[in-house]
């Protein structure tokens, strides 16, 4: 079924899921256990995936159009709503309905599909009436992965550890040009390059202003996928450019509106683009409780 039609069925609400940049990312060490410790910047921007719930009397779960390849039981999304009903009293048989509206690159270090997962469970907390907490809801997300606790946490974080320790940071209102190099990075992959950078000196969250700044896993990521090297080179003509995450999206901050226009007027018919802004916080922020 289109996502047209989807959207004239009865009862399905829409809850945005945005993307976030790595402003900047360090490997400032290695746990025993092999984690990362990192350092980091996460920006909330305002290019978003849609999720579309619809509450269900019957206990079910059901996603109603999971991505090829990828069986509905192990989708984020799914697994998001039936750790929630772990909450629910045994009473209780609040299932969901979901459709999934796809416009977060995949793979492209823009927090995708953690911030589906985040969304689900900020939005069924409201729908189910659960009140759990910000920290209950960030604890939750942690089982599904890294990168979910972040997007529960709602605000623009200097992020620690192995992206569990988030300080909220105040950024300012900016304006970027991301690229999407049709290459999907393993992330594991770059992360066990013998050449990874692991030892950059941490920082302090009030040094952050002035810092010299960069992504360490760029440097391993382009000499394996040359592609993104190719974006960078093409932002790198109006603004200085940099990969987030582990790729493979390259992003670079743009000036003003007719700056933008022209980075994307000239793009190659190859190269994939488009412009955001930035958000100050997540649109469903009030949907955890404090």
């Amino acid at each position: 079924m289109s996502l047209t039609a989807v959207l004239d069925e009865p009862g399905f609400t829409a809850f945005p899921a945005p993307a976030k940049l790595n402003l900047f990312l360090h490997i400032v060490g290695r746990r025993a256990d092999g984690y990362h410790l990192l350092q980091s910047v996460f920006q909330l921007v305002d290019v978003h995936d849609t999720i579309y719930l619809r509450l269900r009397d019957d206990g079910q779960v059901v996603h109603h159009n999971p991505m090829s390849g990828v069986p509905a039981d192990t989708d984020l999304t799914v697994r998001a709503a039936r750790l929630l009903q772990s909450k629910l009293s045994a009473n209780h048989k609040f299932g969901v309905d979901i459709r999934v509206e796809k416009r977060l690159p995949m793979g492209g270090g823009m927090g995708g599909g953690s911030s589906d997962a985040a969304t689900v469970l900020l939005a069924l907390n409201r729908l189910w009436n659960l009140h759990l907490s910000r920290s209950d809801l960030m604890a939750l997300g942690l089982q599904l992965g890294a990168d979910v606790p972040f997007f529960i946490f709602g605000r623009n974080a200097f992020v620690e550890g192995i992206g569990e320790i988030m300080t909220e940071i105040e950024t300012p209102e900016r304006l970027f040009v991301v690229l999407h190099p049709q290459v999907h990075v393993s992330t594991p992959e770059i992360f066990k390059d013998p050449n990874l950078t692991r030892d950059t000196p941490s920082i302090k969250v009030r040094d952050l202003e002035g810092a010299v700044t960069r992504n360490d896993l760029e440097r391993c990521a382009v000499q394996k996928y040359p592609e993104i090297g190719r974006h960078l080179d093409y932002l790198n003509q109006f603004a200085p450019a940099r990969m987030t995450g582990s790729g493979s999206c390259v992003f670079a901050e743009i000036a003003s509106q007719t700056e933008v226009d022209a980075v994307l007027f000239g793009l190659l018919e190859s190269i994939n683009g488009f412009a955001v802004k930035t958000l100050s916080r997540h649109p469903l922020y009030e949907y955890a409780d404090n």
